[in-house]
């Protein structure tokens, strides 16, 4: 089956052979790998919510990776590439798609991948994801035919079938067993059982200290070399132990020290050190960068009132959350664009208020919009530094513009679960918390999940706005460019004015790890197929 270039393929591929010339694609091996052995790897945060659908938090999607399979993916040129699947045919309508897995298939216990378990986790998924709703939305039927083959039936041509389905991170459509995917979606799944190359060793799993993944020997990966999140996933160590280690200065002296041997995300106050010390390599985590967002609960005052979101917009300064979560130039930019400043859809249109610091006008539309006096609650997840600091710097700019606010230290994990929370700030609910995104997960309409207007769908803050799902809408039905960019415009503009939230700049993140630590992929999430430990 031939490859299919998806959405990101025609205007990214410059980027990446920019990124790629400079040394071996991904995947390329110049040694033999050796199998076995144990990775001590530092994530991000504390595993807390193992279930990827319900949540986009990027700890549970690199859960994700380690232990379900997909359907399709994305290879280091940005082609669409089968993963589970083997085959696929489209109607000459381009109504109906119908796949055929293929052969190997099986669960961790043992039994076979169905179209059943497919079609389950599709639903599921499509209930959850912004461009899984969309993609549901334009959707007539999706049925299995036998154990092996299902099909999609739309209701007119969605250009973005085999992107969605290939989509590289939150939510990423994960594929379930049946009675998994059975879970509704607004509840957490229990079962850990995958497919994919590792297999989660659930007895072993203390939340605070360390997770543990254990080869899948039963895994049959592709007869292609990895790519990307393509190709075949060898797993070639024996074991992964993931050790939540929050404190960065400890962690760092962990990898210098050779206790632990990949840093997921080294904050940039360490990559100088890092980068001079020796035996370690120090490398951009993710080539298109990431954006930093202030988000506002939208179903609560004071920010259920427009004025007062518009309020924060006029309060902010991007250079000064920049420099005080990121530090020197070279790790962020200035950015405007909900869509990312690089990115294809990239706009400044309706920009004035975000770029332009005012504190009086920002005074004027709160007073516009009623607030009177209540307590702000803003969460503050201490364990991610850049995050914290940028929690720290809103809290200084509210109580300047006259809000009575209430920061809440908590980490990540806790964040995570209680911003689900749609419950009054009286009744343990909240208003604000920090977050960022990484490209893949803002660069269109379609993947943005902070610009979804679905209201109780939406993503958390529960953005409502029937005017922004008709842009978005229309924006993904439309094969035409210079539509798609002019309704990109008007999504900025309607966003700028409505604000789902804040854009608070662009960023770069770093991970680390030690030269024994081989075949380690370019891609966005830290997956730990392909890589090997040479000593």
């Amino acid at each position: 089956m031939k490859r299919i270039r998806s959405h990101w393929h025609a205007v990214l591929t410059v980027t990446l052979l920019a990124c790629f010339c400079a040394g071996p694609l991904p995947g390329a091996l110049a040694d033999d790998p050796k199998p076995g052995g144990t990775l001590k790897f530092i994530p991000h945060a504390d595993l807390k919510i193992i279930d990827p659908i319900w949540t986009t938090a990027y700890i549970s999607r690199n859960h994700g990776y380690m232990i379900y399979d997909v359907l399709f993916a994305l290879d280091e040129n940005l082609n669409i590439r089968p993963q589970m699947v083997d085959t696929w045919e489209v109607s000459d309508d381009a109504l109906q798609y119908t796949f055929t897995l293929r052969d190997g298939l099986l669960w961790h216990d043992g039994q076979p991948v169905t179209s059943e378990d497919v079609v389950a986790s599709l639903q599921r998924w499509g209930r959850k994801d912004g461009q899984g709703q969309l993609l549901m939305a334009f959707t007539d039927r999706l049925e299995a035919l036998d154990t092996k083959t299902f099909r999609l039936t739309l209701t007119e041509p969605f250009g973005l079938v085999l992107d969605a389905l290939a989509k590289p991170s939150s939510n990423v459509p994960f594929i379930m067993p049946a009675r998994v995917a059975a879970t509704p979606p607004d509840e957490q799944i229990r079962d850990t059982t995958g497919s994919g190359p590792f297999i989660f060793v659930v007895d072993e799993w203390r939340p605070g200290h360390k997770v543990v993944y254990r080869r899948n020997d039963a895994y049959v990966p592709r007869d292609e070399p990895s790519s990307f999140a393509a190709g075949g996933k060898r797993a070639y160590v024996e074991r992964v132990e993931w050790l939540y280690l929050p404190d960065a200065a400890t962690a760092s002296a962990a990898l210098q020290q050779g206790e632990v041997d990949y840093w997921e995300f080294a904050p940039p106050d360490f990559v100088p050190s890092l980068e001079g010390a020796p035996g370690i390599n120090v490398e951009i985590a993710d080539l298109f960068g990431a954006q930093a967002w202030l988000r506002p609960n939208h179903l609560h005052p004071p920010f259920d009132n427009k004025k007062a979101r518009q309020a924060l917009m006029w309060m902010v300064d991007q250079e000064a959350y920049m420099r005080a979560a990121y530090g020197a130039e070279r790790f962020w930019k200035a950015c405007p664009a909900f869509f990312m400043c690089d990115g294809p859809y990239g706009s400044d249109a309706g920009s004035n208020p975000l770029m332009q610091q005012d504190f009086d006008k920002a005074k004027q539309l709160l007073q516009e919009a009623g607030y009177d006096g209540r307590p702000v609650v803003l969460m503050d997840a201490t364990d991610i530094d850049t995050n914290h600091y940028a929690a720290l710097v809103t809290a200084q700019l509210l109580k300047k513009i006259g809000l009575n606010v209430k920061l809440q230290a908590m980490d990540w994990s806790t964040v995570v679960a209680r911003r689900a929370d749609k419950k009054p700030v009286q009744e343990g609910g909240w208003n604000l918390f920090h977050t960022g995104w990484i490209f893949a997960d803002l660069f269109t309409p379609a993947v943005n999940q902070g610009v979804r207007g679905g209201c109780n769908d939406a993503w958390f803050g529960w953005y409502c706005s029937p005017a922004m799902e008709e842009l978005r809408a229309a924006w993904a039905i439309t094969t035409d460019e210079a539509e798609r960019q002019s309704l990109s415009a008007d999504i900025q503009r309607l966003a700028m004015d409505e604000v789902p939230y804040v854009p608070l700049g662009e960023n770069v993140t770093y991970r680390a790890y030690r030269e024994h630590v081989k075949g380690v992929l370019k891609f966005p999430a830290p997956i730990l197929w392909n890589v090997w430990l040479d000593k």
